[in-house]
């Protein structure tokens, strides 16, 4: 009986691309779940579930995401500032005309594990509400989701 042997990449062994989405008519649960598992290397044969295998995300056209049933007028997003009576909520339709890329980032950062990695891992996205990025110098792969 042979015994086999799991092999660990190495950190210069790990190659990182950049990939391009194009956010346009996309649905928003389910662009984010693809993208956060792109972000994490469960895409790659090498994916380790303690090292940063992962690749760079660039999400463009954010602005024009959209999502499913009423949740343009029911989805709100709270945060609390630490103080009594903090709570801060802000609707989804407000939300895509102030900061539409808050959302994408929101709805990602959710996916991915908290943690020292999954702080490691949220830097590699880069959410823009236009069309334009200043990522060309990279080469981004366009990625079809």
């Amino acid at each position: 009986m042979a015994v086999q042997k799991t092999t660990l990449p190495k950190k210069e062994q790990i190659e990182k691309k950049f990939y391009l989405v194009n956010a346009d008519g996309k649905v928003l649960g389910r662009l984010a779940a693809k993208v956060a598992s792109i972000l994490r290397g469960k895409n790659k044969p090498t994916f380790t579930p303690f090292m940063d295998t992962g690749d760079n995300v660039i999400i463009i056209n954010a602005e024009k995401i959209r999502v499913t049933g009423k949740k343009t007028s029911d989805k709100f997003y709270d945060r609390y500032s630490g103080f009594h009576s903090g709570l801060k909520s802000i609707r989804f339709s407000d939300m895509i005309a102030k900061r539409p890329h808050k959302i994408i980032e929101l709805a990602v950062h959710r996916m991915i594990p908290h943690g020292k990695l999954g702080e490691r891992v949220k830097n590699n996205l880069y959410v823009y509400a236009g069309a334009e990025h200043p990522h060309k110098a990279q080469k981004p792969v366009p990625l079809d989701i």
